[in-house]
């Protein structure tokens, strides 16, 4: 039997088409109704985020995720630990608004004392603290904040005495008298400002020890300042002197900031660090100016006040600047490297050894046993000494001696010397100087008793025998010392040691 063609009409087909059309747009239609009715209102959203919620990496449209019938989320945002969604409402024809965007919170809001920590720390630490600086940043930037406060505690009363001395609050002066008086004390600052500016290098040699110094000669003009009151007839030398203190103490402060500043700072955020490290000290000067004003109303006496507020400021200075780690190695902290290793083997570690660096040792007193880069009139006595040990330096680039009258050991450099040299150098005059204390039996290695040193003197005989044990123990331990100082942080590159500019040149 033949099979049956059932043909339809083209009305048919149409109609069947469009009926199929339908259908389809009426079961999308139906499923997004469902979908919207299914997901919950925006105000419904937890307010936690889970770890599965998208990141602020996730930056492009999410073209299916409507959050209701009028919004759409668009994407999400992470700010300081905050998430944020951005939605954009929705037209009834499905199309985006224009100008519609809106960011919604996921966070419920912080408490108003966080609030507020959020916004002093802004002001007081470093963009990502504590990862931006090293640790040492805290203890140092507390003891700053402490001697700013008796700073400015101080400032209060020294500023009411000067004016008190020139005249202004008993009227016993003109003000022309009294404005030449106070230019005149401000020139003579500026003018030992400057005068003290050419110490120069020596802000990076001796850090530590100059801006200790320097905060003892703020103690100083600020007592010098005091002491107006009990003689205002000298106002204008007495003034001019503390001035000149306090701008000297002022260079040195702001000569020392930069390379502390720079061993706190980790990155190329020297800028945020020195920016909060001032903002802290303002705002503990400002607390202590308050706090003094209140004192001051009940007339308290200025001697009781200058003496606690002095041993509050000095204590906190000697503390500030004791806590600061430095990577390399100057005079003090190489002595304390060189004589532990001497003693132990061993090197100190970057914390250990800044602890241990002498604070109190001023660069301008001539107590180091060690003279580095001497002229040679002060290391030789005779001509016969030198000859007798310079052929155990003809590869060095550098000599060691030691004055037997002077009582000091003295490391002569060659014009060749680079800083290696001048390092290596210095080691070996430690060496020689702890061969000469141990077999004169002087084991007290405080550097102070220069006349109990000097007072046992070895025979040139002898110093010739020790210089060539000098000799070959360095040989032997100066490349050791060297990889174990570079393996504890310390900076063998270049140094800090400030030898003196005298050199050998060949004959």
């Amino acid at each position: 039997m033949a099979p049956i063609n059932l043909k339809q009409s083209p009305n048919s087909a149409a109609k069947s088409v469009a009926s199929s059309t339908e259908a389809r747009i009426l079961v999308r239609e139906t499923l997004r109704v469902t979908a919207n009715l299914a997901s919950p209102p925006l105000d419904s959203l937890p307010p936690t985020t889970s770890p599965a919620a998208p990141h602020a990496t996730n930056l492009p449209i999410l073209d299916n995720h409507f959050l209701d019938s009028t919004s759409r989320l668009i994407c999400c945002e992470e700010i300081d630990g905050r998430r944020w969604n951005y939605v954009a409402d929705i037209q009834p024809s499905g199309k985006l608004k224009n100008a519609s965007i809106r960011a919604l919170c996921l966070q419920t809001p912080q408490a108003p004392i966080d609030e507020m920590m959020s916004f002093i720390r802004s002001y007081v630490v470093p963009e990502g603290f504590p990862d931006s600086v090293t640790p040492s940043y805290v203890p140092y930037m507390t003891w700053r904040a402490l001697k700013h406060f008796f700073g400015g505690a101080m400032g209060v009363f020294t500023t009411q005495t000067l004016l008190n001395s020139v005249g202004v609050a008993r009227n016993k002066a003109t003000p022309g008298a009294i404005a030449i008086n106070w230019i005149l004390k401000d020139g003579a600052g500026r003018v030992g400002k400057m005068l003290f500016a050419r110490q120069g290098k020596k802000f990076d040699y001796d850090l530590k020890q100059l801006r200790f110094a320097g905060d003892l000669l703020m103690e100083l003009g600020a007592g010098v300042e005091l002491a107006t009151a009990a003689a205002p007839h000298l106002f204008l030398p007495l003034a001019c002197a503390a001035n000149v203190a306090k701008n000297v103490s002022a260079v040195t402060s702001t000569s020392t900031r930069t390379p502390i500043y720079k061993a706190f700072a980790k990155g190329e955020n020297i800028g945020d660090v020195t920016a909060k490290g001032e903002c802290v000290g303002n705002i503990a000067d400002l607390l202590g100016t308050g706090l003094s004003i209140m004192i001051s109303k009940r007339n308290p006496s200025l001697v009781t006040t200058f003496g606690l507020l002095s041993c509050g400021y000095i204590f906190s200075s000697y503390q500030e600047v004791r806590s600061v780690v430095l990577h390399t190695l100057n005079r003090a902290r190489f002595n304390v490297a060189v004589e532990t290793f001497l003693k132990t083997g061993r090197v100190p570690s970057l914390q250990k050894g800044n602890m241990n660096e002498r604070i109190l040792s001023f660069p301008w007193l001539k107590e180091n046993p060690i003279v580095l880069g001497p002229r040679f009139k002060d290391a030789f006595q005779d001509a016969g000494s030198f000859l007798a040990i310079e052929p155990l330096f003809d590869r060095e680039k550098y000599l060691v001696t030691y004055n037997q009258t002077k009582g000091k050991v003295y490391a002569l450099l060659k014009d060749q010397a680079k800083s290696d040299d001048i390092i290596k150098a210095a080691f070996h005059a430690h060496v020689l100087l702890h061969f000469i204390r141990s077999s004169s039996g002087a084991q007290n290695s405080n550097q102070k008793q220069v006349d109990a040193f000097s007072s046992s003197v070895p025979t040139t005989t002898n110093l010739e025998a020790e210089i060539a044990a000098s000799c070959k123990m360095v040989s032997n331990s100066y490349e050791i010392f060297k990889s174990k100082a570079s393996e504890q942080g310390w900076v063998m590159a270049e140094s800090l040691l400030n030898p003196g500019k005298a050199r050998l040149c060949h004959r």
